[in-house]
């Protein structure tokens, strides 16, 4: 079967079956596909609800656009008994399976994963992603993006310390724990390929990744006492560091995390002789006196517009960027320089612009060949082509809804 990409990409001949809704299972076969696997995305005959979620343009999802993109979509009702015998079929020809569903719903339509890697196919890989994991007190909660934000210390942290807690404006969560479920895919390949093991079952929660990033505060909290607090864009660790409003209105931010950063932003704002004041000599001082410190820099930036801001701290080498939105984000040249975005032919759109492939591989890299598919576009080639079923056997699958 020809990968959806028709690249000789990395992951060329891996076969991935997709099954589940909305991000997180959606984010991993899209990093699959993006280098080249066949990605199989299995919707029940009604669609992934993620065709209808968010912004649409006539009638096409741009959600479903973006991460359908590179797939091959074919239309499935696994809780029937005439789908599950289709989808071990599916399973049967595939390196790994990716779902979503809520704990207990596979198992219920006797689609029981670690089953399914025994008697199956020994060598699959069965990802699963959930809101709080497949074992614990937990477990069989429904889990979206917004609780697993919550629940991890994200939206704790996240926010200025005299407003409430700030939840993020996409899907956080999801992405993150999506990251984290392609490569444990990845390391599940690597023990089976490289170290003679078979298929296994992988339980990735969308609570644990953002939890895991969030650096120590485990540790402190153990070692320390310490909970961390909002702090808003300063950090609690160096400074200078935070969003500057400059004379036009528009917005940067500093970061200086070294001492050597931080002494270029002191010539930057042509205040050599802050190098040598006690409250700022050290990183140690300088986030104890950050209000003052943040006064001066900032009624610098007030008195310049932001590309003289820009143009002074970048031939200074103190480190800045702007504060984009996503219109100065494809206006950029070095995004288009590097394929960060992407114009894309689409049959619905006639064209979208969309995130390229990232990280770039020299020699193998991935692609973006099209957009999310319409509905069972797919069906003839995955069932027919692929499973070799027959017309007869189509027909009679999508007279009984099944397909």
């Amino acid at each position: 079967m020809q990968t959806t990409t028709g690249t000789d990409g990395p992951l060329d001949g891996l076969v991935v079956v997709e099954a589940g809704t909305m991000i997180s299972a959606g984010t991993v076969g899209r990093l699959l596909g993006d280098f080249g696997a066949t990605v199989i995305k299995v919707e029940h005959p009604d669609g992934d609800h993620l065709r209808r979620f968010g912004p649409q343009k006539d009638g096409a999802g741009l959600w479903w656009k973006y991460l359908g993109r590179n797939k091959q979509s074919v239309t499935l009702d696994i809780s029937t008994d005439a789908g599950r015998v289709v989808f071990e079929d599916l399973l049967r020809e595939a390196d790994v399976l990716v779902e979503n569903f809520r704990p207990g719903t596979l198992e219920r339509w006797g689609l029981d994963p670690e089953r399914l890697t025994d008697e199956v196919n020994e060598d699959l890989v069965a990802c699963r992603i959930s809101g709080f994991g497949q074992t614990g007190p937990y477990a069989e909660r429904p889990g979206f993006g917004t609780l697993a934000e919550s629940m991890s210390g994200f939206a704790f942290l996240n926010g200025f310390p005299d407003r409430e807690p700030l939840l993020p404006p996409t899907g956080l969560a999801d992405g993150v724990a999506a990251m984290y479920a392609t490569f444990s895919v990845m390391f599940a390949l690597w023990n089976r390929e490289v170290n003679g093991g078979g298929g296994q079952v992988v339980d990735t929660s969308l609570i644990e990744p953002i939890f895991s990033i969030l650096g120590p505060q485990p540790l402190r909290y153990d070692q320390l006492g310490d909970v961390d607090r909002r702090s808003g864009n300063r950090s609690t660790s160096s400074a200078p560091r935070n969003v500057y409003e400059t004379g036009d209105g528009r917005y940067v931010a500093v970061s200086a995390s070294t001492q050597p950063t931080a002494m270029r932003v002191f010539d930057a704002i042509d205040r050599p002789d802050l190098k040598d004041d006690s409250r700022f000599a050290t990183n140690e001082k300088r986030v104890e006196h950050v209000e003052e410190l943040d006064a001066v820099i900032a009624d610098w930036m007030a008195d310049r517009d932001r590309e003289t801001v820009l143009d002074v701290f970048e031939d200074t080498g103190a480190t800045i960027a702007p504060i984009y939105n996503v219109a100065d984000i494809v206006e950029d040249p070095h995004y288009r320089a590097r394929d960060a975005v992407v114009d894309v032919d689409d049959d619905d759109l006639g064209s979208g612009l969309v995130q390229g492939v990232t990280p770039k591989f020299g020699d193998t890299p991935g692609r973006v060949d099209h957009l999310g598919p319409a509905l069972g576009a797919h069906n003839d080639a995955v069932y027919g082509d692929f499973l070799g079923y027959d017309a007869e056997t189509r027909r009679d699958l999508e007279s009984e809804g099944v397909i």
